[in-house]
């Protein structure tokens, strides 16, 4: 079986008969790399999949508005990173400690996690990406981990190549003194 279009969904998700179905097919092809996406902006698994029941909700409201100026995997990046950002504001207006804090033990988090199976290094790894500004910290994620390319990430983020590059460039070398340290 070949692989569904983006353009196939969408054109199933137009009509009253078809729209369940594709719908199934988007979770199908993009629910797995939205929530690897959630996942390293949140962390905790729970949360991300929280955060992505809730991206799916708004794409379910309003993929029929789509307008097709971007790709249809640039617009729902885009919907689950502002929903990721969202929920941290939120989870850091409701803490009573800051999230960029030694209160806030990222390693005995991942180390609780059983869905983590990193070892120490990735763990340290996790605390570098965690101390980037936030920015930063998108830039890379998307670009290390899910090789979005600089005209995608600018479509996402809604910044430009150049900056972006700068981004990506300033956290890399903030992550390789952080994993110089010790």
């Amino acid at each position: 079986m070949t692989s569904i279009t983006d353009q196939e969904i969408l054109a199933k998700f137009s009509k009253a008969s078809t729209k369940e179905q594709a719908f199934g097919l988007l979770l199908k092809k993009y629910q797995e790399k939205l929530y690897w996406h959630v996942r390293r902006i949140v962390v905790d698994h729970e949360d991300a999949n929280d955060v992505l029941q809730n991206i799916f909700i708004k794409v379910w409201k309003n993929l029929d508005r789509f307008q097709q100026n971007s790709k249809l995997y640039t617009w729902l990046y885009r919907i689950a990173t502002n929903e990721s950002l969202t929920f941290i504001n939120q989870r850091k207006r409701k803490s009573a400690a800051p999230l960029q804090t030694d209160d806030y033990d990222l390693s005995a988090q991942l180390k609780a996690d059983p869905y983590f199976d990193g070892d120490e290094i990735q763990i340290k790894l996790q605390n570098a990406i965690e101390r980037l500004p936030e920015k930063q910290k998108l830039v890379f994620l998307m670009r290390y981990y899910d090789g979005l390319k600089y005209d995608d990430m600018s479509e996402v983020l809604s910044t430009s190549v150049g900056a972006l590059k700068a981004s990506y460039h300033h956290a890399v070398k903030k992550i390789e003194r952080y994993l110089k340290e010790d």
